[in-house]
C-alpha cells in the first residue's frame, strides 16, 4: 500500500500548478520602469519553467530571467519554562526579476478605470451645490411674483 499512497501524493503534487505571483513593492515599481517584473516562486523552479509560466499566465514575451533564493531568518524558540531555548529558521523564498519584450506590460500597479473616490465625493458636492442653487432661483421667482 505504501507504493499506492506515494503514487496519488505524486500525481496530486503534479496537478497543482504554482502560481507566479507578481510583487507590488517600491523597489518592483521602479524596476518596472526598465522593464523588469518581481514574482515570488516556488523553491524548485527553474529559470525556463519560470519563464514559460508567466509568458502563458500574462501573455507577454520574456526576454531575461534572474533568480534570487532568500534565506529564511534565524529564530530562537523556547518549549516551556525550564526547556532549553533552541534555533529554527524561518522558510526559504525564491523571486525572479523577469524582463519582457519592449512593449509589453504586466497591469501589477494600475489603478481599474473607475472613478476615484474623491471624484465622486467632487461629484457629490457638485450635485449639492446646483440643487441648492435652484432652490434659491425658485424662491426668487416667487418672491418676484408676489
Amino acid at each position: 500500500m505504501a507504493k499506492a499512497e506515494k503514487t496519488t501524493k505524486a500525481k496530486a503534487a503534479e496537478v497543482v500548478k504554482p502560481t507566479y505571483l507578481p510583487r507590488a513593492t517600491e523597489k518592483a515599481y521602479f524596476e518596472q520602469a526598465k522593464r523588469t517584473y518581481i514574482f515570488v516562486c516556488p523553491l524548485d523552479a527553474a529559470k525556463a519553467e519560470i519563464a514559460k509560466m508567466v509568458s502563458k499566465e500574462y501573455n507577454v514575451t520574456v526576454e531575461d530571467v534572474r533568480v534570487l533564493t532568500r534565506k529564511g531568518k534565524k529564530t530562537r524558540f523556547s518549549r516551556g519554562k525550564h526547556a532549553y531555548p533552541g534555533t529554527t529558521f524561518r522558510r526559504d523564498h525564491k523571486f525572479a526579476y523577469v524582463t519582457l519584450k519592449e512593449g509589453d506590460k504586466i497591469a501589477v500597479f494600475e489603478e481599474p478605470e473607475e472613478k476615484a473616490s474623491s471624484d465622486k465625493k467632487a461629484d457629490k458636492k457638485a450635485d449639492k451645490a446646483e440643487k441648492k442653487a435652484d432652490k434659491k432661483a425658485v424662491k426668487a421667482e416667487k418672491k418676484g411674483d408676489k
